[in-house]
């Protein structure tokens, strides 16, 4: 027996709180059992007062409690003494009456105690069913097995009533049905069964199958039969019903007996003699017929109770509140449910079993079997042997292993094997080469490995000292296999080598491994090696066409700063890429991309696309026009290049520029210390659609204006929308732009991405 613990300070604290909880509530559970006697006594001494002294229940009470207070007894002890007097015990025979929502015809129904149960069906048919138009009435009880068995009917021929005799658990009808769920079926025509069913008897009108309990156990089943199908079955009829089918189990003969029936006191007998550690328990159900306990009935005196209880502090408790940690997920209250519902039993070797003894949570092996029995469970446990559970984790241990024992006998020759090192070698038993001699070894042996096993004899029958060696088995099925052995002499008192014993373990998993981890190694350094030299032909690519810095775009009244801000990982190189340059027109080439991807193919669809536009913008085209071009590029001579791009050519004549768009984030202008986002054209990006079309718009620009074309790489931040990145650069934008190197670094300094991707800025200002 040992404590679980869960590991780790949490894991204490809330194992900790949780038993003090169920400890704490079970203390109040007995509280309240306790308190709730001690009221329904009292309250029963008031009623004999009452009517002894022909009084009102108050002035009984006060009697009661004067008296008390006199005799200087407790009040509960009182109202025993009280109740246990003739006159009380006639006066609690007396006071059963039939429940007062109960009709009269139900309750003066005759339902006989007894074990006849032919005559109850009798008279409750004739005295409570026919009047309500019903023609038969057939009574089952469970069986042990789960099947039912006919306890009476009326109203049924003797033939019909023969083959209901007994209804198998696995027989789908309605009252296996009933008995399976505990929940009423009403039919008010046979056309109603969800599916063709056996039913009893010739009547296809209006059927009603009852469920019989007797204080929350369901002891067997009621079907009642009209020959004429019914509107409905009113709420009044199915609560006259139900009443009535509460009577009848009443009066079976079982009341008391509940989960032994008609078997008496001989079946806890029986099962005390067979079993020496055995519960029975009925099913307690809800009013919806589910399973919600188990109430234990008898306890063999041999029962083994992890927690140390006997008998007396068991029978009569509810599963639930025993074993409250039975009821865990997956738990033993689960199983016994299954069993019940299916009448399969449940067993379980070295299961460990949880449950409080005091403060703590201590955890048995134990061997566990549940049964079906009636409406309730057999259970029977006991602890697991520690021998035997000692040899199962030797075995699982060799398994697991790959691990086979062995033993020679140096005087017989004698070899014994445990049962893996069979499976090791893929030999049965019975195989007449089978168990092999260390000397019989070389003919499974291969012959490279043949003198490190004669070796390994020698150390150990010659030199007597421990040994151990590696040598590749030829197995029977025609497999090699690597096994290591180790083996060790065994002398007797004199130093004499009596036998030798040791274990084989198949190594071919982890020598397979290692050789596919060494080729995987070369192959893996061999990429890395490429991946390397590709990374860095990317890198100085790159780094070659978009420096960090440029030298300013000399040009009259026009000042401009670039800026390039690569990922902070090497591995994430990526294709963002700016130029601003001179064109012959005098006009000023302004444009910034990005290529989508990283490595060398981004790179290399960014020089592409760059080099081109400066190419396509000597033809003195628009902005339009040249991005048209551009997408052709990526359209047709590219390796399937995508991106974006906005491109802009800027007068100095004119102070006006032209510029146009391929899915790109618009420029931001800058005036009079406000900042804002220009309109976009339209325009998709590069490379998607080979008949794509550009807008081009002109924006007139004053002295003192600046332009800031970038890459998303200066705003994009993971979680947040372009729109909330925008506006966060235009609020750091919107200042009045003194020297125009500072401002550009101040845009690098207080833009805060976080994808790590390139950046790409170019600022332009006016003087």
């Amino acid at each position: 027996m040992g404590t679980q613990r869960p590991t780790g300070p949490a894991g204490d604290d809330q194992v900790a709180r949780l038993t003090a909880l169920i400890v704490r509530q079970q203390g109040e559970l007995e509280a309240v059992r306790a308190q709730a006697a001690t009221e329904a006594l009292v309250d029963l001494a008031i009623g004999v007062l009452t009517e002894r002294l022909r009084c009102s229940p108050g002035e009984a009470a006060r009697q009661l409690t004067h008296l008390a207070a006199r005799s200087g007894m407790p009040l509960a002890e009182l109202a025993a003494d009280v109740v246990g007097q003739p006159a009380g015990d006639a006066l609690v025979r007396g006071s059963a009456q039939p429940p007062r929502h109960q009709p009269a015809q139900l309750a003066d129904a005759p339902a006989p105690r007894a074990v006849d149960g032919s005559r109850i069906a009798v008279a409750t048919l004739e005295e409570a069913l026919a009047p309500l138009g019903a023609v038969a009435v057939a009574l089952w009880m469970t069986e042990p097995d789960g099947a039912l068995e006919l306890a009476g009917e009326a109203g049924l021929s003797a033939l019909e009533a023969s083959r209901w005799q007994r209804l198998p658990p696995q027989m789908d009808c309605p009252a296996q049905r009933v008995v399976q769920d505990g929940c009423p079926r009403w039919w008010p025509a046979a056309h109603h069964l969800p599916r063709p069913l056996p039913l009893v008897g010739p009547w296809r009108g209006a059927r009603a199958v009852l469920p019989l309990t007797d204080a929350g156990a369901l002891l067997g089943a009621m079907e009642i039969c009209w020959p004429q199908p019914l509107e409905e079955f009113a709420p009044a009829l199915r609560h006259q019903l139900l009443t009535l089918a509460g009577v009848c189990a009443s009066s079976l003969g079982v009341q008391g007996e509940r989960t032994w029936g008609r078997h008496g006191s001989w079946l806890p007998a029986l099962l005390d003699a067979l079993l020496c550690s055995a519960l029975v328990a009925h099913a307690v159900r809800d009013h919806d017929g589910r399973i919600v306990d188990f109430q234990i009935d008898h306890v063999s005196d041999g029962f083994v109770d992890p927690a140390g209880r006997g008998p007396r502090d068991l029978v009569g408790r509810r599963l639930s509140h025993v074993h409250p940690l039975m009821t865990v997920p997956d738990g033993l209250f689960e199983h016994a449910v299954d069993v019940l519902r299916t009448g399969q039993p449940y067993q379980a070797d070295s299961l460990p079993v949880h449950v409080i003894v005091g403060d703590r949570i201590v955890a048995t092996e134990m061997d566990v079997r549940i049964g079906r029995l009636f409406d309730g469970i057999a259970l029977t446990w006991r602890r697991a042997d520690d021998s035997n559970g000692l040899t199962t984790i030797l075995q699982h241990a060799q398994r697991l292993g790959e691990l086979g024992g062995w033993q020679q006998d140096v005087l017989t020759g004698d070899v014994r094997w445990t049962d893996h090192t069979f499976t090791l070698f893929r030999l049965m038993p019975d195989a007449p080469e089978a168990p092999i001699s260390l000397q019989g070894l070389d003919a499974h042996v291969h012959a490279d490995d043949l003198d490190a096993v004669r070796r390994f004899r020698d150390v150990l029958f010659n030199q007597v000292r421990p040994a151990a060696t590696t040598f590749r088995l030829l197995r029977a099925d025609g497999a090699i296999r690597q096994i290591r052995a180790f083996a060790e002499p065994v002398t007797d008192a004199a130093g004499t080598l009596v036998a030798v014993r040791g274990t084989y373990q198949d190594l071919s998993t982890l020598y397979h491994t290692q050789v596919a981890l060494a080729a995987t190694r070369g192959q893996l350094a061999d990429t890395e090696q490429r991946a390397d030299d590709q990374q860095r032909l990317a890198i100085q690519l790159q780094r070659a066409i978009t420096p960090f810095s440029a030298d300013p775009v000399e040009t009259a009244g026009f000042d401009i700063a670039v800026r390039y801000r690569p990922a902070n990982q090497d591995h994430l190189v990526g294709g963002d890429w700016y130029d601003a340059v001179v064109l012959p027109s005098g006009e000023v080439l302004l444009t910034v991309g990005d290529i989508a991807g990283h490595g060398i193919r981004a790179v290399t669809g960014m020089v592409t696309l760059r080099n081109s536009l400066r190419g396509l913008a000597m033809t003195g085209a628009g902005p339009a026009q040249l991005l048209r071009w551009l997408n052709d590029v990526a359209y047709h001579l590219t390796d399937d290049v995508t991106g974006t791009a906005v491109c802009g050519l800027y007068d100095p004549a004119t102070r006006v520029l032209r510029w146009a768009c391929a899915g790109h984030l618009p420029p931001v202008l800058v005036r009079d210390g406000d900042a804002g986002t220009l309109p976009l054209p339209a325009g998709v990006l590069l490379g998607a659609d080979p008949h794509s079309a550009y807008e081009e718009t002109a924006t007139a620009l004053r002295p003192d204006d600046g332009v800031l074309l970038f890459t998303d790489g200066l705003i994009e931040r993971r979680g947040s929308a372009l729109d909330e990145a925008l506006d966060t650069l235009v609020l750091v934008a919107g200042r009045p732009i003194a020297d125009l190197q500072r401002y550009a670094d101040h845009l690098l300094r207080h833009t805060t991405p976080d994808t790590d991707d390139d950046t790409c800025l170019i600022a332009v200002h006016l003087r």
